[in-house]
């Protein structure tokens, strides 16, 4: 009898790493062809997604920018400290001495009661008014900034500290409109958190019914699939990439929309931090804020495919 002939084909087996690498590459670049060859409809459901996403890292954005712009008010804020009219110049410039070598205090100006009457000439517009007077009915003033290091108590109670000077008649620091601002800006930043969220489950509703027409359109193909034994792992992965590629997709877009928007905005954007006192550059989003992007962008892809597979692929009966 003639010997049996053995295998010729001796290579070993990938191991299960290399299996699954190769499983989850040729769903990977399946899925893209498959979008890619639908171009028209891939472009309109990413840049719905876009549009959805575009709107939070916006508002997030120019709040940045507002904070920014707030945070050099805060910086530049000044304490004014009015004197009594029985402070003689001498008494107040030497007052004023004292006080910029002070701890806690970064620079302290004198303004006589002549330059304080000159600039509110030159900065009201009541000239004729003020050459009524019999007498300057300004008082002098030293402007103290205090140091960057203070927080607000400490500026209250340095405010409070100068208010008992001898010479002095009120020290004022008026903070409250910042602090307004602030809470302000902290109740809209937790709006926009609010928006995002409601703008996630949308995004997802957009992706769970693209891939739940995908899914009805290859219904009788996932049904022979699980009729020859094929995994609900091996069916779903598809779909799961294909979330995944329309919430790149849809990030994609709103970086291109929100960076195309801002640059639009730059140069009033610029007029108007300049006549504020704030930085005038440029901004976009950052490294960081384009990151979280993209990763929200994937996260919701994936959670709208996963959400939406789970459901429908059940309910597929094999043939």
């Amino acid at each position: 009898m003639a010997k049996p002939i053995p295998p010729t084909d001796t290579a070993p087996r990938p191991n299960w790493l290399v299996r699954f690498a190769q499983s989850h590459a040729r769903a990977f670049f399946f899925t893209l062809g498959t979008l890619v060859r639908n171009p028209i409809g891939t472009f309109l459901t990413a840049l719905v997604i876009g549009v959805v996403l575009a709107l939070p890292a916006g508002f997030h954005l120019a709040l940045q920018r507002i904070t920014t712009l707030s945070y050099s008010w805060e910086n530049g804020t000044q304490i004014s400290v009015f004197l009594k009219d029985s402070a003689t110049e001498a008494r107040g410039r030497e007052l004023t001495q004292q006080l910029s070598q002070r701890d806690g205090i970064a620079k302290a100006q004198y303004i006589s009661r002549e330059q304080a009457l000159k600039e509110f000439r030159e900065l009201s517009g009541f000239g004729d008014a003020l050459d009524v007077l019999e007498a300057n009915p300004l008082p002098a003033v030293i402007v103290v900034t205090p140091g960057r290091k203070l927080d607000a108590d400490a500026t209250r109670a340095l405010v409070a500290e100068l208010g008992k000077l001898p010479e002095v008649e009120v020290a004022k620091f008026d903070q409250e409109w910042i602090e307004r601002l602030q809470s302000l800006l902290a109740l809209a930043q937790r709006a926009v958190w609010v928006i995002a969220g409601v703008l996630a489950l949308a995004v997802i509703v957009v992706i769970g019914n693209t891939i739940r027409l995908d899914l009805q359109a290859r219904r009788d193909e996932i049904a022979v699939m699980k009729l020859i034994g094929a995994p609900d792992g091996f069916i779903r992965r598809p779909f799961l990439y294909a979330g995944l590629w329309y919430g790149i997709a849809g990030a994609l877009f709103a970086w291109l929309l929100v960076t195309g928007g801002a640059l639009l905005l730059a140069g009033p954007a610029q007029r108007v931090m300049a006549l504020y006192g704030g930085d005038a550059g440029i901004t976009t989003l950052s490294l960081q804020d384009t990151l979280g992007l993209f990763l929200a962008g994937l996260a919701i892809g994936l959670a709208g495919a996963q959400l939406t597979v789970r459901r429908h692929l059940a309910a597929i009966p094999p043939d």
